[in-house]
């Protein structure tokens, strides 16, 4: 199947389908940045994204052949790479150009934005263990997301290295889990003294449920934030996290987007990488 030929004296577009709730959308500043970023750099060719939100990945796939058939998008942006994921195949067959985001195992046969998801986790891991910390979890994002699972490996073998204990449990991203499952973890009997989290809202829904719990952070317990935002800089104490430069990160994912439309070899490239911010959730692990 060939896409429908589209009418370039109109302006153009770079499809990004998110497969996930609108309802953390509206309180998740992740994709809001990621987006001006990607607008940022299209502008410049009098181009924009066309963002369509759905709730699964099948609702997704007939996004891209309903865009495929009306010639709506030059190209498309794949955000969180799942397990054998189907979308690349989907597009080779569509003949719809794409831009792979993020963790992606192999070498990929379709132009690619890499993500380190790995690095920054050790190199939090191993900011805790030097402050004394000797059971270190981490409220991660859904277990079937590749750099979800990129993130986890890297904790497990920067923990064993340092020889403290690796806790992992699987949140969603919303602030629902992230208290939820914060509570569950401090009422363990070999409770963490440091907590990371895979995003800035269960981070701060993490810290406000410490302190319903009588733990003060860094006294009690240290939490570090994936994501930089407002919400980060705004809680009380100001949240520790692993910082990304996220506009950047998009303007990187619509360069990729546009050498691919213009028939340019499209050189690998990466995202800015995630870099450790101390603020005020962290601290030597508790007596």
């Amino acid at each position: 199947m060939t896409p429908a030929h589209r009418d370039r004296t109109q302006p153009g577009a770079l499809g990004l389908v998110l497969a996930r709730s609108t309802r953390l959308l509206g309180v998740e500043p992740f994709f809001m940045e990621f987006i001006a970023g990607m607008e940022e750099c299209l502008v410049t060719r009098d181009m924009s994204v066309l963002l369509h939100v759905v709730p699964t990945y099948e609702e997704e796939v007939a996004a891209y052949r309903r865009w495929a058939e009306g010639g709506l998008v030059d190209a498309v942006a794949v955000v969180n790479l799942v397990e054998d994921d189907p979308r690349p195949a989907v597009l080779r067959e569509l003949g719809l150009p794409a831009v792979l985001v993020g963790t992606w195992r192999d070498a990929p046969d379709l132009p690619a934005v890499r993500t380190d998801d790995g690095g920054p986790v050790r190199d939090a891991v191993a900011r805790l263990a030097d402050l004394g910390h000797r059971v270190i979890a981490r409220v991660a994002g859904p277990r079937s997301l590749l750099h979800t699972q990129a993130r986890t490996v890297a904790q497990e073998e920067a923990c064993k290295q340092a020889g403290v204990e690796s806790v992992v449990i699987d949140g969603d991203y919303t602030a629902e889990s992230g208290a939820r499952l914060t509570a569950e973890l401090l009422k363990r009997d070999s409770r963490p003294t440091a907590i990371l989290y895979d995003n800035d809202v269960m981070a701060v829904a993490g810290l406000a449920t410490a302190k319903e719990l009588g733990l003060e952070a860094p006294a009690d317990l240290s939490l570090i934030a994936w994501d930089d935002s407002a919400l980060c800089r705004l809680a009380s104490p100001p949240l520790t996290t692993m910082t990304v430069d996220v506009h950047g990160f998009g303007v990187v994912v619509a360069e990729a987007a546009l050498d691919h439309i213009d028939g340019r070899p499209v050189t690998e490239r990466w995202s800015p990488t995630a870099h450790f911010v101390q603020r005020g959730t962290t601290g030597p692990a508790p007596a």
